[in-house]
């Protein structure tokens, strides 16, 4: 009896071991597979590794014509959620600061080419003081607008803010570059971009290589961009994204022509959740003269944040 209760248990021993073995080997090609996918990635686009690709003139249309209506979320996705960025077009770490328009406007795409260099230390940015067509400035007590960076600080790490060219030498791209900068909601800036520049940040922290490329999108002549459309991809495919963002702020209404702002408490907005809770990096620059008070009730915000006068 004892012996064949051995036999048994031996052979469950082997077949565990086989399935095992077996098993072992299917995630190792299916493994395989990925890195063959991925070092492929790039080559499956047919375009020429000179055509960046990104926004097109008539997608910045459509977009501009959205209207973004009360309690919506302020997220729309764009292609199906799909870059059409070119991955084969990455070549080295650089920035393209595109020139401002006639209005004074930053209403073309910058496009970053990124890798793990590029990653600043947004502790040591300083206070952003230029101001962007459509500014006004903070009053009583609600915090409503921000100074909106195409590519965020915490991305530009070692880019030279005149020529967008990696020189490594301590230079940062985005440090009050006005080629850099859009009048942007609090909300939109700090509860919603920040969520997207995380996932470049991560996919760069990993050393993969990123094409990021962000357009304020302006209706006419407007001095104040409706929304945003941000979109990347890796080399290698493990990131892909294209979103529209609407410029919006709970309990408040802008005039997007001037970018003046009034009270309004029927202007709710649906409060994105950040799946990786990670967002921190690209917060805004602390200042020593303003504290921000409260934050943005989920799931859907109907009031903007407060600040402060600190008085040292």
């Amino acid at each position: 009896m004892k012996s064949i209760t051995g036999k048994i248990t031996k052979t469950i021993v082997l077949i565990t071991i086989g399935a095992v073995i077996g098993l072992g080997g299917q995630l190792a090609l299916t493994y395989q597979h990925q890195l063959h996918d991925r070092e492929h990635f790039a080559s499956r686009d047919s375009r020429p590794a000179s055509q960046v690709g990104g926004l097109s003139s008539q997608q910045y249309q459509q977009l501009a014509a959205i209207n973004f209506h009360s309690g919506q979320s302020p997220v729309f996705q764009v292609n199906g959620g799909r870059s059409t960025l070119n991955p084969k077009s990455w070549r080295d770490s650089h920035v393209v600061f595109q020139q401002l328009d006639g209005q004074g406007r930053t209403s073309r795409s910058n496009t970053a080419f990124l890798t793990w260099r590029n990653h600043a230390n947004t502790a040591l940015r300083s206070q952003q003081t230029v101001a962007p067509a459509g500014w006004h400035n903070n009053r009583n007590g609600l915090l409503v607008y921000n100074r909106g960076h195409l590519i965020a600080y915490s991305l530009t790490g070692g880019i030279d803010q005149q020529t967008g060219e990696f020189t490594g030498s301590g230079a940062n791209g985005d440090q009050n570059n006005p080629r850099n900068l859009f009048t942007e909601t609090d909300f939109t800036n700090q509860a919603v971009q920040t969520i997207y520049e995380g996932k470049v940040r991560r996919a760069i922290e990993g050393h993969h290589r990123v094409i990021y490329q962000v357009t304020p999108i302006f209706r006419g002549s407007e001095l104040m961009p409706r929304g945003i459309n941000l979109q990347a991809i890796a080399t290698d495919g493990t990131l892909n994204f294209n979103v529209y963002l609407a410029n919006v702020e709970p309990g408040i209404r802008f005039d997007y022509q001037t970018g003046d702002s009034i009270s309004d408490p029927t202007n709710s907005v649906a409060v994105p959740l950040d799946p990786e809770g990670d967002t921190m990096d690209d917060k805004e620059e602390q200042r020593d003269d303003i504290q921000t008070v409260g934050h943005y009730q989920r799931p859907v915000a109907s009031q903007p944040r407060h600040y402060r006068r600190v008085i040292n």
